[in-house]
């Protein structure tokens, strides 16, 4: 029996430390658990801060990175368009050149053909302008007397003109074109002299 009461005291003592001093009635932590504990709970809130600041860091990154994606994309876009509607706006001056030598001589005999076909050519052309306007591309408007604007226009020449102040359009020679207000091909035109 002796050896059944030392089991039993010794289950109890074991139960005691295994309830710890946080566990057991009436004990106290020791300071230097305390200060520990403590320390490291600053310490875990400093490494969730400096988790947190670098969340925040990649986030903003990340949308400035979209937003300059963005912007890429959109200036490839425009250049895209730019140089394709360059090149197409040869194919408007061909169709100016086939108009004006399609209008109509009055008296000959082939006065009808002539303006049935320059009708169709005439529609040919105000589609393709149509299709480019939908895409911002707009002639650049010149009238003779308007004020030489060097951004809009390139002088190719004078010509005499006593109704026009020197200086000012006389004559268009051929168009000009902007696509979403930047100047593609400035209107190529003689000034009054």
């Amino acid at each position: 029996m002796n050896e059944d009461n030392k089991d039993e005291k010794l289950n109890q003592v074991a139960g005691q430390n295994a309830e710890g001093p946080e566990h057991g009635e009436g004990s106290q932590e020791s300071p230097a658990s305390v200060g520990s504990t403590e320390s490291e709970v600053e310490k875990l809130k400093k490494e969730k801060d400096e988790y947190l600041n670098g969340w925040k860091r990649a986030k903003a990154d990340l949308i400035n990175y979209q937003k300059d994606e963005g912007k890429r994309f959109e200036e490839m876009m425009n250049y895209s368009r730019e140089m394709i509607i360059s090149d197409i706006i040869p194919v408007l001056d061909s169709f100016e050149l086939a108009l004006a030598a399609h209008s109509p001589v009055r008296g000959s005999e082939d006065s009808q053909l002539q303006a049935s076909n320059g009708d169709g050519l005439q529609r040919i052309r105000i589609q393709l302008e149509d299709t480019l306007k939908r895409y911002s591309l707009e002639k650049i408007k010149v009238s003779p007397g308007d004020t030489f604007d060097t951004n809009l226009h390139e002088s190719i020449g004078e010509q005499e003109n006593k109704e026009l102040k020197s200086g000012t359009i006389a004559v268009e020679v051929s168009s000009g074109y902007k696509l979403k207000n930047k100047v593609i091909r400035p209107a190529r035109v003689k000034l009054a002299k």
